[in-house]
């Protein structure tokens, strides 16, 4: 198990803002992660939206990765295509659609990397601004990894990555297995070692132990929601967890009852030296806690999450510092 924690790693790389008296691990301020980039104001997942959310004070992004047809890991949350690119729209690739799981859709599986390059991102919340469909490129993992580069020489900083490999088994039994390709390319950036600002997530246990045996990086389990359909927790509870991870990524609703108080989780995964990353606050949505975003931000920052997954980062550092 590695002594080297997720906060730890974070801080070291400068991208603390710090801060008296909070209730994380660290006692440090709780980091800001943004969720897809600023994925509330532009299409998820794209260059722009990575910009616009260190624009707006994000400490950590996180890109979610797929693997294309060739083998090749490109940022994406889903798998299929129709919800967050226009490629119903390319009539090149309507033959393309097929049934997987009961669903009719594109896969990026079905889609070489240079193919994906062709289509464009789209923002797949429709309550959200749609002005921007169409204009911004699908990124490879490694054109990520660039313009992170790039970002840092600019700030003169560095920016915590925080990937999530998406449906690692399943891509296995394809043949694409994404462990052997993601952990070549950190190695490429200069970014496989304990001391890389580098956390690497998975619902998915399997991966997360495969991961732990090879590699040197910092791990974190998501653990869901029980009424969050797809996810569980793999039948591993979090002392298992902490033989093979070194954070936990929790459903909001596991941390604290609607009436703002802590189930305890929390309190339990400090106690087993585990930093605790809570997903998702979104400013459109109703709070788990509270009457407004505000409300369950300060009550997430008072519990002591060390890090809060947000699709506006803006709200989530303007509370944060208002604190």
């Amino acid at each position: 198990m590695r002594t080297l924690v997720i906060l730890a790693v974070l801080i070291a790389a400068g991208c603390s803002n710090g801060g008296p008296d909070w209730n994380t691990r660290s006692g440090g301020a709780p980091l800001v992660i943004a969720h897809r980039g600023a994925s509330g104001d532009l299409p998820e997942h794209t260059l722009e939206a990575y910009a616009l959310a260190i624009e707006q004070g994000a400490d950590v992004i996180e890109p979610d990765l797929v693997v294309t047809a060739d083998g090749v890991l490109v940022v994406r949350h889903d798998p299929f295509l129709s919800a967050s690119t226009n490629v119903a729209e390319v009539e090149e690739f309507a033959n393309r659609r097929r049934e997987v799981n009961g669903r009719s859709d594109w896969w990026v599986f079905d889609f070489t990397a240079e193919e994906l390059g062709r289509l464009r991102a789209t923002q797949p919340q429709p309550n959200r601004d749609q002005s921007f469909n169409g204009q911004y490129r699908i990124p490879t993992f490694e054109e990520f990894l660039t313009f992170i580069d790039e970002a840092e020489a600019d700030c003169d900083c560095v920016i915590p990555i925080e990937p999530e490999v998406k449906w690692p088994e399943q891509f296995a039994a394809m043949g694409l297995d994404p462990l052997p390709i993601f952990n070549q390319t950190l190695l490429d950036f200069g970014l496989f070692d304990a001391d890389a600002p580098v956390v690497v997530q998975s619902f998915d246990a399997g991966f997360l132990i495969r991961m732990n045996a090879v590699t040197p990086l910092t791990l974190a389990m998501l653990y869901s929601s029980p009424d969050e359909p797809g996810y569980d927790m793999n039948g591993y509870p979090l002392d298992a967890v902490a033989q093979f991870a070194d954070g936990l990524g929790a459903n909001k609703a596991l941390l604290l009852n609607p009436n703002g108080s802590s189930t305890g989780l929390l309190e339990q995964a400090h106690a087993l030296g585990l930093d605790v990353h809570v997903w998702t606050v979104r400013d459109d949505r109703e709070p788990h806690v509270g009457e407004t975003v505000e409300d369950e931000l300060r009550a997430l920052y008072a519990l002591g999450v060390d890090a809060v997954f947000t699709d506006y980062p803006a709200t989530a550092v303007r509370v944060r510092d208002d604190m």
